[in-house]
């Protein structure tokens, strides 16, 4: 089982090696030729997610992916007869680190804003009319393409755009009609998950609210002989057999608005379990912050792992604390639960 260190913050993930810095700077200067050299710069900036932060000035969250991303690029253009210097920085004056994470969402914002409005384009097809069996193929491969891009898209969201939901929404109102409805989506899905005991059950490092709440549902009502294994976010590939949870291209991870526990309790049936579902809704409130269920237990609760994020130095004790609090607020849910009924 992996361990690492406990973090303060979701989202960008520090790291002591490099003294704290929190951004990359790849300043470069392009040579006037050849002309085709510029453009490919350019997309390649793109395809990493870098916001300009001037005109030759390009900045990503620090990680050690962007690090190596960024020194290959800048090989690339010295070889083609430019200059580049790549650089670790913290903010002081003239821009921060709010703002910059500003311009992060705002460019990805508008890239989910294209997929909501392609996917939009395509609901309103659905809706209309019975489809033929060309259209409805035609629409099939439509979202096939739209899921990739937004695959895309979700891996160079460094800070959690508001975006993503929408485009998402769409997408799945998409597939429900072309598979019939919710209702039917969603008893296929129950018919669907049925595990063995004793998988190995694969998510981010740095556990925290959805995470430890998903480890402690999965302990207790899913996979009694779960193992854990924790990884880096993006680009883990995993092994046969691996089932991932709330990380990229998961099996298990947010749909539309709903966090990953959320998600757990529709695919395996759970949601009768009315002490589950409170539970689901506090976890909702404070991983999306959309204020949905306005649970007022929410902010008590987030206190309180908050806590165990800071004074615990591994995920492993994480779960064991984590697992704790959301045992008792299970059976404080379930003797309510009783009592309202006996009154």
């Amino acid at each position: 089982m992996d361990d690492s260190t406990a973090i303060p913050r979701q989202g960008v993930r520090p790291n002591e090696d490099h003294g704290g810095a929190r951004w990359l700077l790849l300043v470069h200067q392009i040579p006037p030729k050849p002309d085709y050299f510029r453009v490919k710069v350019r997309r390649r900036l793109a395809r990493l997610g870098a916001a300009a932060l001037k005109s030759t000035v390009y900045v990503l969250p620090w990680s050690q992916g962007a690090l190596e991303d960024f020194q290959w690029l800048r090989r690339e253009i010295v070889d083609e007869g430019g200059e580049a210097i790549l650089c670790e920085a913290q903010l002081v004056e003239g821009i921060t680190d709010a703002e910059l994470e500003g311009l992060f969402r705002r460019d990805r914002d508008a890239d989910y804003g294209l997929i909501a409005a392609d996917a939009a384009t395509a609901l309103a097809r659905v809706t209309k009319r019975k489809l033929s069996a060309d259209e409805r193929a035609e629409i099939e491969a439509a979202v096939a393409r739209l899921r990739r891009r937004l695959r895309e898209v979700i891996e160079l969201d460094f800070f959690e755009s508001k975006g993503r939901s929408a485009a998402e929404r769409t997408l799945d109102a998409i597939s429900d009609r072309l598979r019939g409805g919710t209702g039917a989506r969603k008893a296929a899905l129950r018919d669907r998950e049925r595990i063995a005991t004793g998988r190995i059950w694969v998510t981010r490092r740095d556990v925290f609210v959805d995470r430890i709440a998903s480890v402690w549902l999965i302990r207790t009502f899913i996979d009694a002989g779960a193992e854990f294994k924790f990884v880096s976010g993006t680009g883990y590939r995993p092994a046969r057999g691996e089932l991932r949870f709330d990380m990229f291209e998961a099996e298990y991870t947010h749909v539309g608005d709903k966090c990953t526990f959320e998600v757990l309790l529709e695919r395996f049936g759970l949601e009768g379990d009315a002490a589950l579902r409170s539970i689901a809704d506090i976890v909702h409130d404070i991983d999306i912050k959309d204020g949905k269920f306005a649970r007022p237990e929410a902010a008590g609760v987030e206190q309180l792992l908050s806590g165990i994020a800071r004074s615990t130095p591994t995920d492993a004790e994480r779960l064991v604390s984590g697992g704790a609090l959301f045992t008792s607020l299970y059976e404080s849910f379930r003797d309510s639960s009783a009592i309202a009924m006996t009154e």
